[in-house]
């Protein structure tokens, strides 16, 4: 989200509202449930709106991401508890093994994990029922040939083994909703989520090298300074594992994609929204694109993508060399929120022109927010030849109450 806003790619949203569960909860007596599922965002004596629960905040304490840093792998997929959010993203699309071609089923899938601090990390909860931090998280998949799209959030106190993070060995959890690396080299990575309708248990290896977002990692969301994120991604994950739906469980495999990001500041103020690329194309390379929109329908100076090459190397692109314009829309049935449904892409530096399409029309998670994320196919062609693809696209700050939060972050 976008992922950072992502997505950068980031999600800052989805941090936006977690960051408001955990000022009522740190402030304002919010009754968290120790379990996972939605919690009622209201405090003693009435509900807080979204301006006075991010007022409760603050930066003081935090670490900031001002400058480019070392990263340091795979110690660097764990937590960083000097900032404030963080968060990781994992997406991919996925097809039953064998038979005629054209005859695989086909899915997408999304696993999230945010994590927020209610405070600075300075000194050890004498409870153990104390919680410094929340956690929410967001599932997803998409059943493209069945035509059904299935999404669900949890969010807990990390605390009591509710939910955390650890680096050595990496593990993120809410519940059974879990994320670790196995193996003596630390891979590979298992995904294991569900709920009593669908579910996942996915194994996926590294790939291709970890790629620096933005200037070695460090992703400017606006021109303030701290007002970025570092953020990283491994752009061509190989997938295999199981997607379960109801009690069938469906051998898959395919391409996944992690984007991983931790910061203290957001986006700012006029800031409202962003989309969100994630293509990986069938001739070996990825793109990843971001636009940050603006409240007057620009697109923000620091929008940016990084195309990368089949051997891992990357080019970068600042907002004025890639060319973006919609081709479709689709309206949401449960709120009438429109949302762009095509596109076409144009990287003329790259000579490469596709457009993207979502694979279904409907993959609006209508959960604690309201956002649209889904697997999409690409067509197109690169130095005039064909070439084709798939990936996962976010469209945040479109609903009205995704609007709201947009405009509040700090």
């Amino acid at each position: 989200m976008m992922r950072g806003t992502r997505r950068g790619g980031g999600a800052w949203l989805l941090v936006s509202v977690l960051t408001v569960v955990a000022a009522l909860g740190a402030g304002l007596g919010l009754a968290m449930r120790l379990g996972g599922g939605r919690q009622p965002m209201t405090a003693a004596g009435g509900t807080l709106s979204v301006p006075e629960a991010l007022a409760a905040t603050s930066a003081e304490g935090f670490e900031r991401a001002i400058a480019p840093r070392r990263f340091v792998f795979p110690l660097d997929h764990g937590p960083h508890p000097s900032f404030r959010t963080e968060w990781w993203y994992w997406t991919g699309n996925l097809r039953t093994p064998g038979g005629p071609a054209g005859a695989s089923r086909r899915f997408g899938f999304q696993l999230t994990f945010f994590r927020t601090a209610l405070a600075p990390a300075v000194a050890p909860r004498e409870s153990a029922w104390g919680a410094r931090d929340a956690y929410l998280a967001h599932l997803a998949l998409s059943d493209i040939d069945g035509t059904r799209f299935h999404a669900r959030d949890r969010w807990a106190r990390g605390a009591l083994d509710l939910a955390g993070a650890t680096a050595d060995p990496f593990k993120v959890w809410l519940g059974d909703w879990v994320a670790e690396l196995h193996g003596a080299s630390g891979w590979p990575l298992r995904l294991r989520a569900g709920e009593t309708d669908f579910g996942i248990d996915l194994t996926l290896s590294p790939g291709k090298p970890p790629v620096l977002q933005g200037e070695q990692g460090l992703s400017r969301k606006s021109a303030q300074p701290g007002n970025a994120s570092y953020y990283y991604s491994l752009t061509r994950m190989p997938v295999s594992g199981t997607v379960r739906l109801g009690a069938a469980m469906v051998p898959v495999e395919g391409l996944a994609w992690m984007d991983r990001e931790r910061s203290t500041s957001a986006l700012g103020r006029d800031q409202v929204g962003w989309d969100w690329f994630a293509l990986q194309l069938d001739d070996g390379r990825e793109l990843m694109l971001y636009r940050l929109r603006q409240r007057d329908g620009g697109i923000a100076l620091e929008s940016s993508g990084t195309l990368v090459a089949v051997d891992g190397t990357t080019r970068t692109f600042d907002r004025e060399a890639v060319e973006v314009l919609v081709l479709e829309r689709w309206t949401s049935p449960r709120g009438g929120t429109q949302y762009p449904a095509a596109w076409r892409l144009r990287v003329p530096s790259a000579s490469l022109d596709v457009v993207v399409t979502p694979l279904l029309r409907d993959q609006e998670l209508d959960l604690a927010v309201r956002y649209w994320e889904g697997a999409v196919r690409v067509d197109g062609t690169s130095d005039g030849h064909a070439v084709g693809g798939a990936g996962y696209v976010e469209l945040v700050g479109y609903a009205g109450a995704a609007g709201e939060f947009a405009a509040m972050r700090q």
